[in-house]
């Protein structure tokens, strides 16, 4: 298995060696958000050897010339497998559009000068996020969360997007169904967004890395194909995107 999407910080948990190693020979990618998530990540990635990494700045977050320039340096790192969580967010920032979209590009511009795939955040913003992304064909693409229509989820395949399937897809209510129905195995990742976003049975309590196995079980139901086969490919899918040999 692989979890593509997490944030186990110590700002969220106090057992983090149990957490990373309930999760044994499977792979965690933590994303950073912020500089000291960013350096956060790159310390995970150094000290256990199925955790990697990716950092960025998120449109909700602070930063400086320096953020960038600390990422740009720490690009070169094996572990480091990608930019972000990067994207747009007028959910909670409905008055810095402009300043959201210029970060942004910088770091959609920095993913493209080195090849690195990037994981983008959409809150409230797809007309806008998709519009930006359109211009990045070549970038390979994590989206975050997906939770849009069936559409837009072809749409984003088009410009060489994975979609980012969690927790969300086993509520109850979820419309999320109809997309797993329609959209090939092959387009689709798993994540789990720890510590947030915790799937059924265990809604309401803190997520870990380890619920991903939920998701994949609720994706085979839905498509009504054994949970080895979810499996298998959305671990092709991770390395591939991703570009991880192990």
């Amino acid at each position: 298995m692989i979890d593509t999407h997490c944030h186990v910080f110590k700002e969220y948990y106090n057992n983090i060696d149990e957490v990373i190693n309930k999760m044994e020979n499977n792979i965690i990618i933590i994303s950073g958000t912020n500089d000291q998530d960013n350096q956060e990540v790159l310390d995970l990635c150094k000290k256990y050897p199925n955790v990697y990494g990716t950092i960025g700045i998120h449109p909700t977050e602070e930063y400086s010339p320096n953020s960038l320039k600390f990422i740009e340096e720490n690009l070169n790192n094996e572990k480091i497998v990608g930019i972000g969580e990067i994207g747009l967010d007028y959910y909670w920032n409905k008055d810095n559009k402009e300043k959201q979209k210029e970060i942004f590009i910088k770091q959609l511009d920095l993913a493209l000068k080195y090849n690195k795939p990037v994981v983008i955040h959409n809150r409230e913003a797809t007309n806008d996020t998709y519009e930006i992304l359109k211009n990045y064909p070549s970038l390979k693409k994590d989206i975050h969360c997906f939770s849009g229509s069936i559409e837009m989820a072809k749409n984003y395949i088009k410009i060489n997007s994975y979609l980012g399937i969690g927790g969300v897809v086993t509520f109850k209510n979820s419309k999320l169904k109809e997309v797993i129905k329609e959209i090939d195995l092959k387009h689709l990742l798993l994540e789990t967004d720890s510590p947030f976003l915790t799937p059924e049975p265990y809604r309401g309590k803190q997520n870990e890395p380890y619920n991903i196995i939920f998701v994949a079980n609720k994706i085979a139901e839905i498509k009504e194909i054994p949970l080895e086969e979810v499996l298998k490919q959305t671990t092709l899918n991770a390395k591939d995107l991703f570009n991880i040999e192990r």
